[in-house]
């Protein structure tokens, strides 16, 4: 007989079994990428779990699990980026009939114009990164205080936050931040200033700088958040400052004079607590705080600065040019609101290509490369939020306050959407709250005056304590889920405790402000 014909069914179970081991295998080692094991067991243990908790708790409780579970992928963010975990947890929910995708789809209209926002105004932000590194490597090197330069970094986040928006302000800090980071890891790897460079690995730092490299972390981590407080300072204070404040003005008819007159007994106290406490934290150096610039550190951003002014030419004078002249219309046309936020981000795009000569598909796709996956996570986010809606699980809280006594219900508004902002998120937290306590008083059910000392309430209890945790404001998430974060190691549970002293100070000033001063 042939050996070649020969026909071994041991054999051929063997290589069966073998093939399925490899495949589940393979499987195994592609789920998540290069996630840790446990992190992967867990998020299968939460879609397998969830349908079982739907059959046996119901879909209020279920909800809440499941918005619980998405924020444990955003604390793991550092592990896996939150959009494939919090994906897979949306669509489950979708499957199980805890939202509808026609309830998705009207969230992401209602919030499109964030999502147009992030995708072509960090983008424009992008465009600008020569010159916000110019001014910015003059403002660190000029100020050498870590508390004065800390305390700038949180007025001028706030006073653009109050007239721009908090999502560009924070795009500009993490460009300001990447620029210092790469400069520095760049040198620090043996390398001169023009070389081309990955920035994010550390294998080539030499071993004279690693010290000084975590040091230079800690130093923009201090930075970056207070800047990112300082949006939510300068946010709740106008109309234009958040999302929902515009939702809140219209609600209730204000001007931008009203709005800003009725929020001052709040947001005036907590604007001079924040920035009191920032620069607190960095006399005390606690809760991560008080990292300072190391001096070697100094030395080659000031060896960079003279650098690219020796070597700076006409055409790289015209870009600088463009660019400031793209900004001076950045800022007029969103203080005046000529346009929505995105639309004027797609124009400064046009702008500073069109005079800066970056006409090539490839060079324009790189600004992109910073917002798209953070709007896929937002898009997934308003899945979780639909959850919300369609279940009602913020409906008990709010009959709850509107039952109390009316001399307490503006500062158990403020307490309940403070709480609901940093689960959920304080755009979606506000749009309930002020539809309900709208129909209350077309209802009859609560005066004027009442509507009135609520909307304040509201306003104030979505922007204020919802510093807490990078869920409760897309500023913070964004900055979270940037390409910096990892660089500076700034992760979920960092990021709460340097929040922390932000939270308590800013948010027991604001409640007395709620429910005292008003």
């Amino acid at each position: 007989m042939d050996n070649s014909t020969f026909h071994n069914p041991a054999q051929d179970k063997h290589k069966a079994l073998t093939m399925r081991g490899i495949s589940l295998s393979s499987f195994t080692q592609n789920f998540l990428g290069h996630a840790p094991d446990w992190y992967k067991s867990t998020i299968i243990g939460f879609l397998l779990i969830n349908p079982l908790l739907l059959a046996l708790l119901g879909p209020f409780v279920t909800g809440w699990i499941i918005v619980l579970q998405f924020i444990f992928t955003l604390a793991m963010a550092l592990k896996c980026y939150p959009l494939q975990p919090g994906g897979l947890l949306a669509f489950e929910a979708v499957l199980m009939g805890l939202a509808t995708p026609d309830t998705i789809r009207d969230e992401i209209f209602s919030n499109f114009p964030v999502i147009l926002l992030l995708m072509f105004m960090v983008a424009g932000v992008y465009f600008m990164k020569e010159l916000l590194l110019f001014i910015f490597t003059k403002i660190l090197l000029k100020v050498r205080s870590k508390p004065l330069l800390s305390f700038l970094f949180s007025i001028v986040s706030a006073v653009l936050s109050a007239f721009l928006d908090a999502l560009t302000v924070t795009a500009v800090v993490i460009s300001v931040g990447v620029g210092f980071y790469s400069i520095y890891h760049r040198v620090a790897s043996g390398k001169q200033f023009l070389d081309d460079h990955e920035h994010s690995e550390d294998e080539s730092i030499q071993d004279l700088h690693r010290s000084d490299l975590d040091q230079f972390r800690g130093f923009l981590r201090n930075l970056l958040m207070h800047a990112a407080v300082g949006t939510a300072l300068g946010g709740v204070c106008t109309t234009v400052g958040e999302p929902q404040n515009l939702l809140i003005a219209s609600t209730m008819g204000w001007e931008f004079m009203d709005f800003l007159y009725r929020m001052a007994p709040v947001t005036v106290p907590v604007l001079i607590v924040g920035l009191i406490t920032c620069v607190t934290l960095e006399y005390v150096k606690k809760f991560g705080y008080g990292f300072q610039l190391p001096p070697r550190v100094r030395d080659i951003l000031e060896d960079f600065d003279r650098h690219e002014t020796e070597h700076r030419t006409d055409r790289d004078r015209a870009r600088l040019v463009a660019q400031a002249i793209a900004a001076i219309f950045l800022v007029f046309a969103l203080a005046y609101h000529v346009a929505e936020v995105g639309i004027i981000g797609l124009t400064i795009i046009v702008i500073q290509t069109a005079f800066n000569g970056i006409v090539e598909e490839h060079k324009l796709g790189h600004a992109f490369e910073e917002a798209m996956p953070f709007t896929a996570l937002l898009v997934v986010f308003f899945g979780i939020v639909a959850v919300i809606h369609e279940q009602h699980l913020f409906s008990p809280v709010i009959e709850y306050v509107l039952a109390l006594p009316a001399n307490i219900q503006p500062g158990m508004f403020y307490i309940a959407n403070g709480v609901l902002s940093a689960i959920s998120d304080n755009v979606f937290v506000a749009t309930v709250y002020i539809g309900e306590v709208e129909n209350a008083f077309l209802s009859q059910s609560i005066s004027r005056e009442s509507f009135e000392l609520l909307a304040v309430a509201i306003n104030t209890g979505t922007n204020i304590p919802s510093v807490a945790t990078p869920n409760g404001q897309a500023a913070f998430l964004f900055l979270l889920t940037s390409s910096l974060a990892p660089l500076i190691r700034l992760s979920y549970m960092r990021m709460v405790i340097m929040a922390l002293p932000y939270t308590v100070m800013m948010g027991i000033t604001g409640w007395i402000g709620v429910h005292y001063l008003l």
